[in-house]
């Protein structure tokens, strides 16, 4: 990655203020319930295409009242530009839609922790996209984790695409409906951070200011995806708030507090805090599911929760660095 200048918002090594503390207790805590609150108030009537997009308006409104906060809307008067945003922003909005999209439709076809185990393998596409579009390079003890990654996913894959006892009890809508979504989302994920990573270290955008233009191009790309895909003909047949309850708005909006959460962590604290946040996530959804759905984890979830959690903590901690030349 290429060397940024220091600033008020630099991380400091091995120092975490309170209101960091904060943000990393409520990220983890919605990182880790949103795949069973989804699973519990969105039921499978409500229209995947309505929820993806009243998440995106959730995220404009929240990323507004940030920037009225602080106070950054008269620089974006000055300097925003129609061209500069859609170079910045566009196709990561695009690609953020289409994988929100394939995550809402594997939650509810896989067991809360398998899909957030699943769900970690954007750190390997993403490592391989930075490499690929910033030339970012991988330590040898972090190639050594996305391999430990890449055995947890094949072990959660044959495990819940071969298991009788998963929720749905079929193989193939297991398969097909649930794992694929997630490995392809992982994949969009990937290269969609990678994207936002150069627009940020070229183009200088804030991550609310990405955020905004982000969740406004996905949602335009979305509705004009609703002409013909079958969402969309549900929409027009039943209302865009068919099979929506008040709780469906829950999921909904922690999905998309999230998101405004990772940014600021990011910009507060840096990825190691943000990697310890997901490894302590993962533990919440495991906890989370036995209470409330009774339901143990299977026996290739707890080989594989260990080689996640290995896996995630060896890469945050033994970063790539370039060796100096001896004079």
């Amino acid at each position: 990655m290429a060397a940024t200048k220091p600033n008020a918002s630099t991380p400091v090594p091995g120092k975490m203020s309170s209101r960091v503390w904060f943000y990393s207790v409520l990220l983890t805590l919605q990182y880790g319930a949103q795949s069973l609150i989804s699973k519990r108030f969105i039921s499978r009537e409500v229209i995947v295409t309505s929820s993806v997009l009243t998440c995106e308006i959730a995220k404009v409104v929240c990323a507004i009242v940030l920037m009225a906060k602080d106070g950054s809307f008269k620089k974006l008067a000055k300097e925003w530009t129609l061209m500069g945003s859609l170079t910045a922003s566009g196709l990561p909005a695009a690609i953020y839609a289409l994988q929100n999209s394939l995550l809402q439709i594997s939650y509810r076809n896989l067991d809360s922790l398998t899909f957030s185990m699943l769900n970690q393998t954007k750190i390997l596409f993403t490592a391989l996209f930075t490499f690929i579009i910033l030339r970012q390079r991988q330590s040898i003890h972090q190639i050594g984790a996305l391999f430990l990654l890449i055995m947890a996913a094949v072990l959660l894959s044959i495990g819940e695409g071969s298991s009788k006892a998963s929720s749905s009890g079929d193989p193939e809508q297991i398969l097909f409906y649930g794992i694929v979504p997630v490995l392809v989302g992982s994949v969009l994920s990937g290269l969609a951070s990678s994207l936002c990573q150069w627009a940020s270290q070229v183009k200088k955008h804030s991550s609310y200011l990405m955020t905004i233009e982000m969740s406004i191009v996905g949602s335009l790309c979305l509705l004009a995806s609703t002409s013909k895909s079958p969402d969309g003909e549900a929409i027009r047949r039943h209302g865009f708030f068919y099979g929506w309850t008040p709780l469906t708005l829950i999921p909904v909006v922690a999905n998309a507090l999230g998101g405004i959460l990772v940014g600021l962590i990011t910009t507060l604290a840096g990825g190691v805090t943000k990697g310890f946040v997901i490894v302590s996530a993962l533990l919440v959804t495991a906890i989370l599911q036995f209470l409330f759905e009774g339901k143990p984890p299977s026996t290739y979830s707890l080989v594989a929760l260990p080689l996640i959690i290995s896996s995630i903590s060896i890469y945050q901690k033994y970063p790539y660095r370039v060796k100096k030349k001896e004079a």
